[in-house]
């Protein structure tokens, strides 16, 4: 063990650590080496979003520590940039320590003379958006680690427009974050400091009547809604405060809830991998589903800001993949609205080609971002301001949809009320979401997507792998992947794309499918998104598996 990391891990044996803290580092020193350097042998990063990691005692953990270092770096940045009457919104979700993590923030923004409103209870991510925008605060934090499994947490932050934060904010406040590297520097208030306003009442009236009143039928949804069965799990996560109520004041009153996934808990006992991407996850409610006979049940992830969706179709449940819900909505905007003729959707690099083919059949102009909603978000606050274009609706493809501007970051309950408003406008055809699918893939061609995940070990020597493995496919890129000639590469690294610049790489074979190849943003693996134009699953398995072969081989 390197004498710098035992030093640094020799620093938390003392006050004012607390006893539960010194506890631990006391069992690595004795007993787990290897966990003892992980945990110290860097300070966990602050990215271009906030946080995320492991929780746990170490400087490369999420803990209250190293919150508070992130919070007065943060605190540093808002008072430079707003001196004059700065404030912050606060929540969190259901994840181990989320709370304590919400509390602390508050107490170091208070003690930084910064106005606080701290909700009293358990939220959704788009709801910290939407009160960041109600309250007309400088900021907004929100303790959510999204799917990740239980031992996670993170750190997000958003600035005034309600959107996570980008250049050149998130740049200016990783560099203040960088400054904080022990606790003499970081100011504290206690929790009943006047300047922590305990909320929750008020917000939720306010975004409730922000998220219903974007119906598109809404009398047809109070008079025929409760014929629409829908079964709803918030997989022991926040979506329970918002979605379920929303759902009611939108007219779809029979609703079940997932009972043994209802109750807020960190340590998702009947779902370990807490992501409505997965299958796992989701089949609790589709045997619910398919026992009760319903039409939809709907699943958000512990922050409530994505939904999985599944339609009964058939006698049997069938699961929707993100790709599939953003293209059924955006055809049901198109065919549903009154659009502006400066209508815009977005959606990102590596949703499918469906949803920009369904928005130019429609003369709505789409966008596409790099992976990540912020980049949605930014796009409704430049054009906020420009007025060069009218949002209609943004996706990506891991089960992120937005519609309205009342969030600016993917909001599951907005997402669920339209879903059910497009199920039930179908049900009354004696169609579903699935029949409507099939007519989209015959007027404009089959699509296929998939992805994979590769993963490089943890640690500091899994993101070494990752990042050598991304050099080496770029230094030596495929000229052929399965049989299909690479007729277009595109380093959206290097080259002028019109977009931030990324550590992604982009391949067009010469049937149109294209494979879009990038680094997880906080653990070590690189993911691989197929986008076929073609619905030969074989052929697009062959190919992810040759280029994860081209990637793991070199390590």
């Amino acid at each position: 063990m390197q004498e710098e990391i035992r030093e640094k891990a020799l620093e938390w044996l003392k006050e004012p650590f607390d006893k539960e803290t010194r506890r631990e580092v006391e069992r690595l020193l004795e007993g787990d080496p290897a966990s003892l350097i992980d945990a110290f042998y860097t300070t966990v990063p602050f990215g271009t979003g906030g946080m995320r990691g492991l929780v746990g005692a170490g400087t490369n953990r999420l803990n209250r520590y190293t919150i508070r270092f992130a919070t007065q770096g943060l605190a540093l940045y808002i008072l430079k940039k707003a001196p004059s009457s700065p404030k912050v919104f606060i929540s969190y979700d259901s994840r181990i320590h989320s709370r304590t993590f919400a509390e602390e923030t508050a107490s170091v923004l208070a003690g930084n003379g910064i106005e606080v409103f701290l909700t009293k209870a358990l939220r959704p991510t788009p709801y910290v958006s939407f009160g960041c925008r109600y309250h007309h605060c400088t900021a907004a934090v929100m303790i959510t680690a999204s799917h990740n499994p239980p031992e996670y947490n993170g750190y997000k932050v958003y600035w005034s427009d309600g959107g996570q934060v980008v250049p050149p904010h998130d740049i200016g406040i990783m560099e203040e974050v960088k400054k904080i590297d022990h606790l003499s520097q970081v100011k504290c208030a206690p929790l009943d400091d006047p300047l922590i306003h305990l909320v929750g009442e008020e917000e939720d009236k306010a975004y409730l009547k922000a998220v219903t009143s974007l119906m598109n039928h809404p009398e047809s949804n109070q008079k025929e809604g409760r014929t629409l069965k829908i079964v709803y799990s918030p997989l022991h996560g926040a979506g329970g405060t918002t979605l379920p109520e929303a759902l009611k004041m939108c007219g779809f009153t029979s609703l079940s809830i997932v009972e043994e996934q209802k109750e807020p808990d960190g340590s998702f006992p009947t779902a370990s991998s807490p992501n409505p991407e997965q299958k796992e996850a989701l089949q609790m409610g589709i045997n619910q589903l398919e026992r009760e006979k319903g039409d939809l049940f709907l699943a958000s992830d512990p922050d409530a800001d994505r939904l999985g969706v599944v339609v009964f179709h058939q006698n049997k449940g069938v699961i929707l993949n993100g790709n599939q819900i953003a293209s059924l909505c955006l055809h049901y905007l198109c065919t549903t609205k009154s659009l502006p003729k400066n209508s815009a959707a977005v959606t990102t690099i590596v949703t499918t080609e469906l949803f920009r083919l369904i928005a130019e059949s429609y003369n709505v102009t789409p966008f596409e971002v790099l992976t990540g909603f912020k980049y949605i978000g930014e796009k409704i606050h430049e054009w906020e301001e420009s007025h060069a274009y009218s949002f209609l609706f943004g996706a990506e493809e891991s089960l992120g949809f937005l519609y309205g501007t009342h969030a600016r970051d993917k909001d599951a309950t907005s997402a669920a009320c339209l879903i059910a408003e497009m199920a039930l406008q179908l049900k009354k055809e004696g169609k579903t979401l699935i029949d409507l699918l099939d007519t989209l893939y015959e007027k404009y061609g089959p699509f296929l997507e998939k992805q994979l995940s590769i993963p490089f070990g943890g640690g500091k020597r899994g993101m070494e792998n990752m990042k050598r493995a991304m050099k080496t496919l770029r230094e030596s890129p495929p000229k052929e992947i399965n049989g299909q000639k690479v007729v277009e590469t595109i380093d959206y690294q290097t080259e002028e794309t019109g977009l931030p610049r990324s550590d992604v790489l982009l391949f067009r074979v010469e049937d149109q499918s294209k494979f879009v190849i990038r680094p997880s943003g906080t653990e070590p693996k690189i993911k691989i998104y197929a986008l076929a134009c073609h619905s030969d699953l074989k052929k697009v398995d062959a190919s992810l598996k040759e280029l994860e072969q081209g990637l793991t081989g070199p390590i």
